[in-house]
């Protein structure tokens, strides 16, 4: 019995340049949690984003925001993962010294941004929709770091990504998130997922997941039940175990054995 469907956003159940959710998910949302499944969006994006984007059923779902860094549900808080600041500041240093790199740091509700090039902002304000605060010095910023972003506008290269997962992977969380970010956190989106099926008394054994990239591995491996975009890479495939071109389908799917289960 599936109790928690968690699916990734950007890639996931946003493709082809899609900037707004098919109002089919919410249909399907509403209907899963008739049947007592919460369903839960499970992204890089930050919080207040995320709520925009799913403003018709907001109140009633759960959010893995932050890449895992920020779980809440029905509006409360159930996990907050920060970053420790010295090694933070030391990896906004490095991602500053990478040619091209722009750099992102996401508190709560904003995100902090000191930007080279003028196309970076307009990105994160305009396409993104974060509400942006500009920062001349990282280390004044108040509130914890929840996520430290490394972005390349022109995409990130092989060599980039192998720097910075040398560098950092013993002590952060490094994944590639869409073919422009890289995200570094201390949590991931299966801690995540492991600590809010704690806090609903749900059993790992009772979820599902959805996703299509490398931040959605460990959650994918985790889920007992998951699917990977076809377009993933075959490794983000394997983790998950099947695979699917979307998830509205697999979501009726689901509702449709409930269903005839009572039949």
């Amino acid at each position: 019995m599936i109790r928690l469907i968690a699916s990734d956003v950007d890639g996931t159940l946003l493709q082809n340049g899609n900037r707004e959710l098919n109002p089919e998910l919410f249909s399907l949302i509403e209907r899963l949690e008739q049947k007592g499944i919460i369903f839960c969006a499970a992204s890089g994006r930050q919080y207040p984003n995320l709520k925009r984007l799913f403003a018709p059923v907001w109140e009633r779902i759960a959010f893995i925001s932050e890449n895992g860094a920020l779980v809440t549900h029905q509006g409360k808080n159930i996990a907050v993962q920060p970053m420790p600041r010295q090694e933070s500041l030391e990896l906004i240093a490095d991602i500053l010294a990478q040619p091209g790199c722009e750099v992102q740091v996401s508190g709560k509700e904003q995100v902090y941004l000191s930007p080279r090039n003028p196309k970076f902002i307009d990105h994160i304000e305009n396409f993104v929709k974060n509400k942006v605060v500009l920062q001349d010095d990282f280390s004044q910023i108040e509130e914890p770091f929840l996520k430290i972003s490394a972005m390349m506008m022109d995409g990130v290269e092989d060599e980039t990504l192998e720097y910075f997962s040398r560098r950092w992977a013993q002590k952060l969380n490094v994944a590639l998130a869409g073919s422009c970010w890289v995200d570094f956190t201390v949590a991931n989106k299966a801690q995540a997922l492991t600590e809010l099926c704690h806090q609903l008394n749900i059993s790992l054994s009772e979820t599902a997941a959805f996703g299509d990239n490398y931040n959605d591995m460990e959650m994918l491996h985790m889920a007992k039940y998951a699917w990977a975009m076809g377009k993933a890479d075959d490794v983000i495939k394997q983790a998950a175990g099947r695979t699917c071109s979307r998830v509205e389908p697999v979501l009726q799917s689901i509702l449709d054995a409930l269903e005839g289960l009572k039949q």
